[in-house]
């Protein structure tokens, strides 16, 4: 389709839960899903990521799978592309790869069809595709988000700017967060709601204030995930001890893991990174700061591109 429109998307990956905020709580990180999209005759996904390279090339993709999802709900057709993907969030890790690509799929299709969505209609429908708001809400927003879904849908706050880094220790093997699911109670009693419940109060108040130690207690006391998926991750305990050792206030499970999130006062990053990098060579640390700005999409000028690597 020559002189057909073009689109550049970018979204943040993100870290979720934050200890005890489970599926509610969410940090937008600057790792970066980008997907260039050139209206064509038909779908063609072509990955500049090695990793991408086991993902569909046609319209079995994921992120075509949302697009056309979206736009048969409002009653459009969405226009095939060729998607050009590239990402250095890490997949299966935990760092809302999937919530990514979610919210890239929506974005184009708002782009395609002009469906004139708004932030909080896109956030609802990453909700449906994800399951939960936290990945996606801060990938959509930025920064720290606070959310939660109900039967009428879903809230969120956002907070731009908290003067924290993200030490990431990422394992080289994959934790399917269906088995990490699994490893989850079916219910809680009322007083362990009551608890958990109060615990994760304390850690937004914390976060919001500025109560960096306060915020690694409460981290520390989750009691909806953490003590049930640790037994998965062998590396948990020494990550936490020696994060702790060398300037972490905090220490999390990012997402359903297997990346450990260490928390850290800006000012003292760096030396956290160096101390963890040489403590697990076998390893992948990452140094990540808050992103502060959600996804965009932004129309670029038409230029030729060949159909494949």
């Amino acid at each position: 389709m020559k002189g057909g429109r073009s689109w550049k998307i970018v979204v943040p990956g993100s870290t979720a839960n934050l200890g005890a905020g489970f599926d509610s709580l969410g940090l937008a990180l600057d790792v970066y899903l980008t997907v260039e999209a050139h209206e064509a005759d038909e779908w063609q996904v072509i990955p500049l990521s090695s990793a991408l390279e086991v993902f569909p090339a046609d319209e079995s993709h994921f992120i075509v799978e949302v697009v056309k999802e979206v736009c048969h709900e409002y009653g459009k057709k969405a226009t095939p592309c060729h998607l050009y993907v590239s990402s250095d969030i890490p997949l299966t890790r935990g760092l809302g790869s999937s919530a990514a690509a979610v919210v890239a799929g929506i974005e184009l299709a708002n782009a395609l069809g002009g469906l004139n969505l708004t932030l909080e209609r896109k956030l609802s429908l990453a909700n449906r595709f994800e399951g939960h708001p936290d990945n996606v809400g801060a990938s959509l927003y930025g920064g720290f988000i606070v959310s939660c879904q109900h039967e009428r849908g879903v809230n969120l706050i956002t907070v731009a700017d908290l003067p924290i880094d993200v030490v990431c220790v990422i394992p080289k093997v994959e934790l399917k967060t269906s088995d990490s699911r699994n490893v989850l109670p079916s219910t809680h009693s009322f007083a362990e709601s009551v608890g958990a419940g109060a615990i994760s109060n304390v850690l937004v108040a914390a976060f919001l204030t500025g109560d960096w130690e306060m915020v690694g207690r409460m981290m520390k006391r989750d009691r909806y995930h953490q003590p049930h998926r640790r037994k998965l991750l062998p590396h948990y305990a020494a990550v936490e001890e020696v994060a702790g050792r060398f300037g972490a206030f905090g220490v999390a499970l990012s997402g359903a893991g297997p990346t450990i999130a260490c928390f850290v006062e800006r000012e003292a990053s760096d030396w956290l990174h160096r101390q963890l990098e040489q403590s697990f060579p076998s390893m992948d640390v990452r140094k990540l700061s808050i992103a502060q700005e959600g996804s965009s999409i932004t129309l670029q000028q038409p230029k030729v591109r060949p159909s494949s690597l």
